[in-house]
């Protein structure tokens, strides 16, 4: 006979009978709720990491993932030596020196913006702007030229395009024979860039490290950017940079410093709509717990038997628990199937259904990210995977309980 006769008992029962057909029925119902479900999630997580993806890349192709910075309003003392040390470090891919001044641009109109002195040689190790121009040439920044190169949402906002003159003024006094008057310096637009985040796009613009320095009247960079291997570990690489060039002279920051609360926001979201569809899984298991108890209804005079042929409570329970797990299976393997190919395919799919309705679901005049990205984690499929089991699981605990506490004389009492 067919060992163990828990299982074969708790498969035989998942067969419809003539008798049990509104049984089988909701035992597949059971199977596609959580089939639904664990699709539903996985995609969403999908679309989730998705959006965290793309918004990571952008802001951190354009800021770098650690900065060493002089004290306030300083430059780096000794720039060439702390390019060294942290060049040395072997979790750091690239390294540049930059001048950073809080300017006011005008042109048509006038904007206040962040000016950035970069060396162009350096800077494409640290950032991929130079592979976001939409007009003119990221090397165009060459020292006594005085170009500059604008983001594209501030060159409209000073009505300006590559080959206008912009003039810029730097806040800080200078004495003249007239009184204090701030820096103006005038700049011929030689760029623009665009990488798709408001925040660099209209307000920041780049001119050639060498006539930074001009502007501010110091010698030597502001800051050093680096672009580090993983910038997860941005922290851990940044204080063992600190322990080597020390607290007290260099500043030392990164990404998270930054843009921390953004990023927090994004992951909170991901986890409220964790919660929030794995409530739906447990409309599924609620089905799963109203399907068992039918069956144990159903299956009284089987059970009161098989306990008269000498089968334990615990075997008892096995049974049941059988038919759960494998309802609860089942689903989990559809619906881990189904959502990993609906995250992969999920970009084509909303091109194609806006093709089809003329409806654009993220409009490239509003949304900076103007596609659904999706990127599936095997991670969080995985943890899908395994709650969802777990629920199923729970669901077959009360009803298999219930079942192995059938008195055979009162099951049988009308048989």
């Amino acid at each position: 006979m067919f060992r163990p006769l828990e299982l074969f008992i708790g498969l035989r029962y998942t067969r419809a009978k003539r008798r049990n057909q509104f049984i089988s029925f909701i035992s597949i119902v059971s199977i596609i709720c959580i089939t639904i479900s664990v699709m539903a999630l996985i995609t969403v997580m999908s679309v989730m990491n998705g959006f965290d993806d793309q918004l990571r890349s952008r802001i951190l192709g354009a800021i770098s993932d650690a900065t060493v910075s002089g004290l306030p309003g300083e430059s780096v003392q000794n720039w060439q030596y702390a390019l060294k040390v942290v060049e040395a470090n072997p979790h750091v891919k690239g390294a540049a020196p930059y001048v950073e001044i809080q300017s006011f641009l005008q042109g048509q109109r006038s904007s206040g913006a962040i000016v950035r002195g970069i060396d162009t040689a350096l800077e494409p190790k640290v950032s991929d702007i130079n592979t976001h121009m939409v007009a003119g040439a990221f090397d165009s920044l060459k020292s006594g030229d005085w170009n500059i190169i604008l983001g594209k949402d501030l060159a409209i906002q000073l009505g300006v395009n590559v080959g206008d003159q912009v003039t810029m003024v730097v806040p800080e006094l200078r004495a003249t024979p007239l009184g204090a008057v701030p820096r103006v310096r005038g700049f011929k637009v030689s760029g623009i860039f665009e990488v798709g985040m408001e925040e660099f796009d209209s307000g920041l613009g780049l001119i050639n490290m060498g006539n930074a320095e001009k502007l501010k009247s110091i010698d030597g960079p502001t800051g050093i950017r680096l672009k580090l291997d993983d910038f997860y570990n941005a922290r851990s690489v940044v204080g063992e940079l600190a322990n080597t060039l020390g607290r007290q002279v260099y500043e030392l920051t990164t990404w998270m410093d930054s843009h921390a609360n953004f990023f927090s926001a994004i992951s909170m979201e991901k986890k409220v709509m964790f919660i929030i569809l794995s409530l739906i899984i447990l409309v599924a298991v609620i089905n799963l717990i109203s399907m068992l108890m039918m069956l144990v209804t159903d299956k009284q005079a089987d059970i009161a038997i098989l306990r008269t042929l000498g089968s334990t409570p615990r075997s008892i329970m096995g049974m049941f628990m059988v038919q759960g797990v494998l309802v609860g299976f089942v689903g989990i393997g559809f619906g881990v199937t189904l959502g990993s190919l609906l995250s992969w395919r999920l970009p084509g799919i909303v091109k194609w259904i806006e093709h089809l309705t003329g409806y654009t679901f993220l409009s490239p005049d509003v949304y900076y990210i103007s596609e659904v990205p999706s990127k599936l984690d095997w991670h969080d499929v995985t943890w899908v995977a395994l709650i969802t089991f777990a629920f199923s699981l729970l669901a077959t605990l009360y009803p298999a309980w219930r079942a192995s506490r059938t008195q055979p004389a009162q099951a049988l009492r009308y048989e």
